[in-house]
């Protein structure tokens, strides 16, 4: 398999996070990544680095002023005092919210929680993983069966104007509009713990681009306000967005129904393509224990999106330091190669 990889990821190491008003360590370090790209180096892929692209697939997803923000906000903010992340303390409701000028306030605007603080080299590493994507979608684009853009910070939280839950550039959705552009049909699978609420927002009044998230229910799980059963698109998307949240412990057996579920829908919609937002912290041991998908439990997922018989960009979403996370990820890419035979 082709696996899309480049080092600059390391680069981006958040100190910390805010949960339930107290801070701790954030899960979302290098070591995820080296774990990653340890367990594909095991497995005996081909590594390349992805082509520099310039902000070109990222401005196809993402709004000029953001960018902008993402990359100058560290800048900014160490010149008013800030800490050594950008972690802003005051959030709008958006609605008819203004755009102020300072960097605080803008903080605010485009941060829509305290886990995705901004350092020093976060933007070369968002917009590395990125390309990631972006590379991944091209090689599939042009007749490679399967490329995973082992990316890193994930993306899937990350509205066209926000960041949020660990992520700035939303990687999936970058993978499926290059895709998209090139006039094929895009279904997107996401199969990360947390519901891919940034995902389904950019392409909620589309058609061209279904979006399948299997999540653990969000009334008490981020990310709280998206990924209910009732959210189907808007204006030409309605139909072409379906959530399918589990309780939460939901194991092997309980997800392969969901998974067919959701199968049942792609293949309804006639994809000339797949974009998996391939999540592993549903596994049993992940440190967000959402849900008990065991190591065993990733191959039969991989060879079940698999049998799709689809060409597919996997795009690197979650999955935590845990003792595991190698061996989750060559189980999953090892099924998928078993279901494709």
């Amino acid at each position: 398999m082709i696996v899309v990889y480049s080092g600059l990821e390391a680069r981006h190491a958040p100190a910390a996070f805010l949960v339930r008003g107290q801070m701790e360590a954030s899960p979302e370090t290098p070591a995820r990544g080296a774990a990653l790209l340890a367990a594909v180096r095991r497995r005996g892929d081909r590594i390349v680095a992805p082509d520099d692209s310039g902000l070109g697939p990222v401005s196809a997803v993402h709004a000029a002023d953001y960018l902008d923000f993402l990359e100058s906000a560290w800048r900014e903010w160490r010149k008013v005092g800030g800490a050594p992340e950008v972690i802003p303390n005051v959030h709008p409701a958006r609605g008819l919210a203004s755009m102020p000028s300072g960097i605080v306030g803008r903080a605010g605007f485009h941060q829509a929680d305290t886990a995705c603080p901004i350092g020093e080299h976060t933007w070369v590493a968002a917009l590395s993983a990125a390309q990631c994507a972006a590379h991944a979608a091209r090689l599939v684009h042009a007749g490679e069966p399967v490329a995973y853009a082992l990316s890193r910070p994930p993306g899937h939280h990350a509205f066209s104007d926000m960041a949020g839950g660990f992520c700035y550039l939303n990687n999936t959705a970058i993978a499926a509009e290059v895709l998209a552009r090139q006039g094929l049909r895009v279904a997107i699978l996401d199969v990360d713990v947390h519901h891919g609420n940034g995902t389904q927002a950019i392409f909620y009044r589309r058609r061209d681009v279904l979006h399948v998230s299997i999540h653990r229910d969000p009334g008490h799980y981020y990310p709280y306000f998206w990924g209910y059963g009732h959210e189907r698109g808007e204006a030409d998307g309605v139909g072409f967005n379906l959530n399918l949240p589990q309780p939460p412990g939901t194991g092997d057996d309980a997800y392969g129904v969901a998974l067919e579920d959701a199968k049942g829908a792609i293949r309804r919609f006639m994809p000339d393509a797949l974009v998996v937002a391939l999540g592993l912290d549903t596994f049993e041991g992940d440190p967000l224990q959402g849900m008990r998908i065991t190591t065993g439990g990733f191959e039969r997922i991989g060879a079940s999106v698999a049998a799709l018989g689809l060409p597919v960009v996997l795009v690197q979403e979650g999955g935590y330091p845990c003792p595991e996370l190698g061996a989750n990820l060559e189980h999953f890419l090892g099924g998928f190669e078993a279901g494709s035979r």
